[in-house]
């Protein structure tokens, strides 16, 4: 079984737009250590620099509060500040400069009771049950294992899957009467979930392709953090990797198509900062 500590998530917060983390989102995650992300999506004629300037300090006193809160519910807590022309390229940065296991996308949740868990056939089953019963621990959620097949010959299979993951999380600790499971048949697999998680809290989704490598919003996961009203926790990959890794393991820009650079400036926050810290471009 693994340890709560072993785990880290990345919860991104635009402070400046009033955003904040529910109280319900701060319980069920207080048992794993988080990096609060401040940050502020920029126009592109807006350097990154002149809005740290500009607005650094409101963030960083709307990080600290935050900070708090978390401290309050006995939560290990760092905390970042970035401002970015690309707040998901961002997002995927910082979770791989800060070793996080998944990125947590805010939502209202003045509930938090059921747990929609959408598994696809190439998903790194284990490595989610991991980090999922570490969320579980501690809480009454429920949870629901999803999965949509393309035909009626992919029932099986899903079946299959949600069985294996059910194993994975009961041998992870997590009692099987907190475990339903439900496969469905056609139409589009992001229509199917977000139908679905209208009678669930929160969302749980990940990316599983060794291509994509150092990306985490790719294909079906960003549409759905995009349009669900639910928190949205996006399960990063084991196969992700810097780009200092990749680099070492001889992969190069062509081999991750589609790669957009990103302009931003990201800094560490320590408690009663004031000054600046990283800078990435």
């Amino acid at each position: 079984m693994s340890s709560s500590r072993n785990h880290r998530v990345l919860v991104p917060v635009d402070v400046l737009e009033g955003e904040s983390v529910p109280s319900t989102v701060v319980d069920a995650f207080a048992s794993i250590p988080v990096v609060l992300l401040g940050y502020r999506e920029i126009p592109d004629q807006t350097a990154p620099e002149q809005a740290r300037d500009q607005y650094g300090d409101r963030v960083r006193a709307e990080l600290e509060e935050l900070r708090t809160v978390f401290e309050d519910a006995n939560c290990d807590v760092a905390t970042r500040l970035a401002f970015t022309h690309d707040r998901l390229k961002t997002f995927e940065r910082v979770t791989v400069e800060e070793s996080c296991d998944a990125i947590l996308l805010l939502n209202p949740a003045p509930v938090l009771e059921s747990v929609l868990v959408a598994l696809r056939s190439d998903v790194t089953v284990a490595h989610m049950a991991r980090l999922l019963r570490t969320v579980l621990d501690g809480t009454d959620l429920e949870v629901t294992l999803f999965h949509v097949a393309a035909d009626e010959d992919g029932r099986n299979a899903g079946t299959e899957l949600l069985e294996t993951a059910r194993t994975a999380l009961v041998d992870e600790g997590v009692a099987a009467n907190r475990i339903d499971s439900r496969v469905v048949v056609g139409g589009s697999p992001t229509d199917a979930i977000l139908e679905a998680a209208n009678d669930h809290d929160l969302l749980v989704v990940g990316e599983s392709r060794p291509s994509v490598r150092r990306y985490v919003f790719r294909d079906r996961a960003e549409r759905l953090a995009k349009r669900t009203v639910d928190p949205v926790l996006v399960i990063r990959g084991e196969y992700l990797e810097s780009a200092t890794e990749a680099a070492e393991n001889g992969k190069t820009a062509d081999e991750n198509p589609g790669e957009v650079p990103v302009t931003d400036v990201v800094e560490t926050v320590e408690r009663g900062d004031e000054s600046g810290g990283d800078e990435g471009s």
